[in-house]
């Protein structure tokens, strides 16, 4: 058995934790107030909703110029400084969007959330410095409850202080990041050491196409790299198309809408919490990436063909348990790389992540309307979620053939 984690790693492990939860729940409190905040400035439905699929592909493109310098800058200064920035500029950031007097002004203020929202690279980086191999994977799992449980409240909360004033939200995301700031400041300590930081910051390893170059370095990666990138792009069907997918073929309102994703929230924060860390222990890395997958593909195939409603929630805990794949592809990719090029190599995973954000919405947005449309050539309003359970089916035959069959050589265990 593996010795438990030492109280001091626990502590900097929760505020990790912490640190993604604010962020997150920061993000979500401004989903349901954005798109009215920009219909206020163009004056048209149509026209707010052509700008926020411009907001989300210039949000995505700019995480993916920023995610690998983060990383680097965190390789070379440590993680402590690139995080604890990162909480002050969000903070500034949504301060400044509360205050947005225009549409580019907004536009602008996007871009810098962009930038300072990278961060979760370096958090995954921490992550990797502090915990053990064997808990690796648990721990990324909780990175992940984190997340859910940020998408679970943070939408619900900002829909409610939207109802009083429609830039509330915003000044509330403020404050928790700035919040986050100070606290950090006080408490987290840096993860890295001097002697294992990277002896100069290269500005060619940050270069967004230098992600790919830096992955190819190590072939054994390369494969799961390939399943990082392929299950965001399957992901993506969630933003893209659900509000609209539920409406169709349904007849869900917002209201509806609303408390179906706190279920898919709940149920994302209970695999991550409950699930993750015993499935790991019970069938290793390896076929835990594969069983969170398949999972995926068996829980979106449930959501295309479903009937009616009450058909389509029985779906929402077989897809949760997807969750399962990403902590387990991160603690295989984590073993296989020296410990002072982790924090590139996460840079590396994000940028990839951040081009399947700028690919996949308008994938799924064009397929879903091809089949509803007047010229579809079968009426079927479940196609994108075919889609992404195709997606998902090839990541999981890669993770097959890629995948470690058994533990490998753990560089950062053999460098302490």
């Amino acid at each position: 058995m593996s010795e438990p984690v030492p109280s001091r790693r626990k502590a900097a492990l929760v505020f990790i934790f912490l640190v993604v939860l604010i962020d997150v729940l920061a993000f979500g409190l401004v989903i349901p107030v954005l798109p009215h905040l920009v219909e206020e400035f163009t004056g048209s439905t149509a026209q707010a909703a052509l700008w926020i699929g411009v907001f989300g592909t210039v949000f995505a493109a700019i995480q993916f110029l920023s995610s690998p310098i983060q990383g680097a800058l965190s390789d070379r200064y440590g993680r402590r400084p690139v995080i604890l920035l990162s909480c002050l500029g969000l903070g500034l950031d949504f301060a400044i969007m509360a205050l947005a007097p225009t549409l580019w002004w907004l536009l602008l203020a996007r871009v810098f959330s962009g930038v300072f929202s990278a961060s979760f690279t370096t958090a995954n980086a921490y992550v990797a410095d502090i915990i053990s191999p064997e808990q690796r994977a648990k721990s990324f799992g909780l990175i992940g409850a984190a997340f859910g449980v940020g998408f679970t409240i943070g939408p619900v909360l900002g829909g409610w202080l939207g109802e009083v004033d429609l830039r509330l939200p915003f000044w509330f995301a403020a404050g928790l990041a700035l919040l986050n700031f100070c606290y950090g400041l006080f408490v987290l300590p840096e993860s890295l050491p001097p002697e294992a930081r990277s002896r100069r910051f290269d500005w060619r390893a940050t270069r967004p196409w230098a992600a790919i170059v830096l992955i190819a370095r190590y072939p054994a990666i390369i494969g799961l790299a390939a399943v990082v990138f392929i299950a965001n792009l399957a992901h993506y069907v969630y933003p893209s198309v659900f509000v609209l997918f539920a409406d169709v073929r349904f007849g869900w309102g917002p209201w509806q809408v609303g408390w179906v994703l706190f279920l898919v929230g709940v149920c994302s924060v209970l695999v991550n919490v409950a699930v993750v860390g015993r499935v790991v222990r019970a069938f290793g890395e390896r076929r835990a990436l594969i069983l969170g997958l398949s999972c995926g593909v068996a829980g979106f195939l449930v959501y295309a063909f479903a009937p009616v409603g009450w058909i389509f929630l029985l779906g929402l805990p077989v897809s949760a348990l997807w969750a399962i794949a990403a902590p387990a592809s991160q603690a295989l990719i984590t073993r296989q790389v020296d410990k002072d090029m982790q924090g590139r190599i996460q840079g590396a995973l994000m940028s990839l992540v951040s081009v399947a954000g700028i690919i996949a919405p308008i994938a799924f947005a064009s397929v879903f309307g091809l089949f509803i449309g007047e010229r579809a050539p079968v009426e079927f309003p479940g196609a994108p979620w075919m889609l992404a359970a195709a997606l998902l089916a090839a990541a999981a035959g890669i993770a097959w053939r890629y995948a470690p069959r058994a533990p490998v050589r753990d560089p950062i265990a053999d460098a302490g």
